[in-house]
């Protein structure tokens, strides 16, 4: 795709400032004192607008949403359908995002399940409008990233959810029991607009970029085909909404930092590490006042003060081993979420063979397996190993149906004549012949010419 010859300029690094000094320092000044801010003028070539537009950038942001990939948003248009739109209405829209006349589509209202059981809603921009955020946001976090605090790891480039479980371990293993578990209420839904766009031009003095930015806030949602305007929130599923909610959130970093607190952020999952169950309470009467501050709501039934290794956090929960070791393990939610996946995958009803079956296991169980390699818990992973085996037998013999399939089958397969028999004279006990008789007519290392992953 073209996007014409302008000019690529990458964008200028700040450095970032020591910090707060002192209690009594007015917030204001606090923040100017930390934190650097870029300054452009109009809409000249070193403007950030400009830099994102440039022909370098939004290549590069036009790879990213391809990548992604992702579905249409409320205009229809898939990825393929917009790389030919772009292709002759590109001008227009980059003259309009110039001089400031440019309104972005709605997001589309989509709703996904959460591993808890409930569900989170996402708004999908454009294909073309996510081009235009992406194109934004490699500008501006290499300006807006290094002011963050270390002890936040969410959607940071070189960061991952590994450093902040390892972090958070750390924290445990030098004493600090007790989590302070602090869970917001709708986070990315309620994020105040005002709020937001008064600390964002705290770090960039760009007026053409923080107007789109909040014209990219205020964009409706369309829901059944009804567009609703939008007050609050940046809706989980553009790519500039990650960096918003860091800028927001940042705050509170600081005041932890301030205090002298540990405590590991990832997104909007804040856990703050203390030593008594006394301090924890404390911090908790602090933290729901600087999140008030922000005008940002405490979900109090999920919130706790408790024993570290009682809680769960980014799919892990802590345990403690011999000698007093802290070790990381995955938690039961994660455990019954990849179980649950595991049972739709290799349902007996769904008239796949096993090649199909081990093709899509091999789509899924890498990269979960990858997530999780942080668990110290080599036996919970034998044990699934185990069960999803079981689970693949169970699946062929309802696949073989009749008892004489099964005999003649089992015969190809090695099995003895005797357990070939055995299987065929139960030829329904599906789950209860794939237990025993199965496991040596059908070993460890047939699934493993299969291609069937291992946890273990």
């Amino acid at each position: 795709m073209s996007f014409g010859r302008a000019g690529h300029q990458k964008a200028t690094q700040v450095a970032r400032n020591a910090g707060w000094r002192g209690e009594a320092e007015p917030e204001a000044r606090r923040d100017e004192a930390r934190t650097a801010r870029y300054e452009t003028g109009g809409l000249g070539r070193d403007s950030l607008l400009s830099q994102a537009l440039a022909r370098a950038n939004l290549v590069m942001a036009w790879k990213r949403v391809k990548a992604n990939r992702g579905s249409a948003g409320v205009d229809g248009k898939s990825i393929a359908e917009t790389a030919e739109h772009l292709k002759t209405h590109w001008p227009g829209i980059r003259e309009a995002l110039l001089d400031g006349s440019y309104r972005p589509w709605p997001v589309r209202r989509v709703q996904i399940p959460k591993p808890d059981g409930g569900m989170r809603e996402l708004g999908i921009p454009t294909v073309a409008d996510r081009l235009i955020q992406q194109a934004l946001l490699q500008v501006l976090q290499p300006i807006i990233d290094p002011t963050f605090s270390e002890h936040s790891y969410g959607f940071r480039p070189g960061r991952r959810a590994r450093d902040a479980v390892l972090m958070a371990q750390r924290h445990v293993q030098d004493g600090y029991r007790m989590v302070v578990d602090v869970d917001l209420e709708k986070f990315f839904d309620r994020v105040n607009h005002d709020i937001l766009m008064e600390r964002l031009s705290r770090r960039i003095d760009d007026k053409a970029v923080l107007r789109l930015i909040r014209l990219y806030l205020v964009a409706g949602i369309m829901d059944g085909g009804v567009v609703s305007e939008r007050y609050e929130g940046t809706p989980q599923g553009g790519p500039l909404s990650p960096l918003l909610a860091n800028v927001l959130l940042d705050e509170v970093d600081r005041e932890l930092e301030r205090r002298g607190h540990r405590f590991v952020r990832y997104a909007d999952d804040c856990n703050v590490y203390v030593r008594s169950g006394r301090s924890g309470e404390r911090v908790l009467e602090g933290l729901r006042k600087l999140y008030d501050r922000l005008h940002l709501k405490v979900n109090e039934a999920k919130t706790a003060v408790a024993p570290a290794t009682g809680r769960k956090f980014l799919g892990y929960r802590l345990w403690r081993g011999a000698g007093g070791r802290i070790k990381c393990a995955v938690a039961r939610k994660a455990l019954e979420t990849f179980k649950q996946r595991i049972r739709e995958l290799t349902r007996r009803s769904g008239g796949r063979n096993l090649p199909e079956v081990a093709e899509r296991l091999r789509a899924y169980m890498p990269g979960w397996k990858a997530y999780f390699q942080l668990a110290q818990t080599p036996k919970v992973f034998r044990e699934l190993d185990k069960w999803i085996r079981h689970r693949l037998r169970a699946m062929q013999l309802k696949h073989w149906r009749r008892g004489t399939t099964m005999y003649r089958e089992l015969l190809a397969l090695g099995a003895s004549e005797a357990d070939a028999r055995k299987v065929a004279a139960n030829s329904r006990s599906w789950w209860h012949n794939s237990r025993l008789l199965l496991n040596r007519a059908m070993p460890v290392a047939y699934f493993d010419r299969l291609g069937v992953p291992r946890l273990s």
